[in-house]
């Protein structure tokens, strides 16, 4: 049989200190794990960007050498490389170019003559990906001997691997959010239960179904934990937004440059939202049947 009970009544209490409490646990909880899902994806998005522009390009420098014109050497270096096969770009650093991408570590009023410092040509490659880089290095060397050729796409293997380990790592930490939110639900319920232990027993004597007790525990529960992992959810799309809002002014930096060169605009994609929807979901499901899963089992060992 079910139990009768007047409408708008509940068996747990609807607000409580217990309750509340485990409402801000879950929202903490759901904020760190929406920031670790928001920065997965910031990371995956920026290793796809960076996977993409390393595959299709290569950089030459040519270092100055006495008794050289280094002038001539750069521009005899980009004119084998125009003329290479499977070379789709060529844009040789001028003197004054290499010096301003010093100065965020050598300062500025850095000389050419100060340092020995190599003049750069990146070199965009073909989308076919065809291009024979050792056949490109060894005419660049017979030509000119102070050049050497960076082929960017021997860090590809190393780079993906770094952007997979990251990924992996970022969702074992929402793994662990999760079922600490889950063992926390298990101890609130717990204590729920024992407070209203009478009610529940007078309830479970009299025959009322399991079924009917659990679902009055997992109802409570469910709300709790909708309001608190909407609350942290939106917390964490907030912080992202203010990061990106940050980053933006700064993008004028040197630092803030680089921050975004490694990072991106800190915009999230569809899939950083859809995956932080999807935590939300499922933080409060994983608290509403972790509810019913720890009710069913105390009622269990009533006699």
């Amino acid at each position: 049989m079910t139990a009768a009970r007047p409408r708008g009544a509940s068996l747990v209490p609807p607000s409580s200190i217990a309750g509340r409490a485990l409402a801000v646990i879950i929202a903490i909880m759901t904020f760190l794990g929406s920031l670790t899902v928001g920065s997965v994806d910031l990371v995956r998005t920026a290793a796809a960007d960076w996977t993409s522009s390393i595959v299709r390009e290569a950089t030459i420098q040519v270092r100055p050498v006495a008794g050289r014109d280094l002038n001539a050497d750069v521009a005899r270096a980009t004119e084998i490389a125009v003329r290479f096969p499977g070379v789709a770009d060529v844009s040789p650093y001028t003197a004054a170019e290499t010096r301003r991408m010093l100065e965020p570590w050598l300062g500025t009023g850095l000389g050419a003559e100060d340092l020995p410092i190599p003049r750069l040509i990146v070199v965009k490659l073909a989308d076919d990906r065809r291009t024979d880089m050792e056949t490109f290095r060894r005419a660049l060397t017979a030509a000119v001997p102070s050049a050497s050729l960076d082929d960017h796409r021997q860090w590809f293997d190393r780079l993906r691997a770094m952007a997979r380990a990251v990924i992996v790592v970022g969702l074992v930490i929402v793994a662990l959010m999760i079922a600490a939110t889950g063992l926390s639900v298990v101890f609130a319920t717990r204590a729920a239960v024992e407070t209203n232990r009478p009610v529940v027993e007078v309830l479970h004597f009299v025959g009322a179904r399991d079924a009917f007790i659990a679902g009055e525990f997992q109802r409570h529960f469910l709300w709790l934990a909708l309001k608190g992992s909407l609350a942290g959810g939106f917390a964490a799309l907030g912080a992202i937004m203010l990061s990106g809002f940050i980053a933006a002014r700064w993008r004028a930096t040197a630092g803030g440059d680089q921050i975004e060169a490694l990072f991106g605009s800190f915009a999230l994609g569809a899939t950083g939202y859809a995956a932080i929807a999807g935590l939300v979901v499922l933080v409060t499901a994983v608290a509403a049947l972790t509810c019913r899963w720890t009710v069913v089992r105390t009622l269990g060992a009533i006699d």
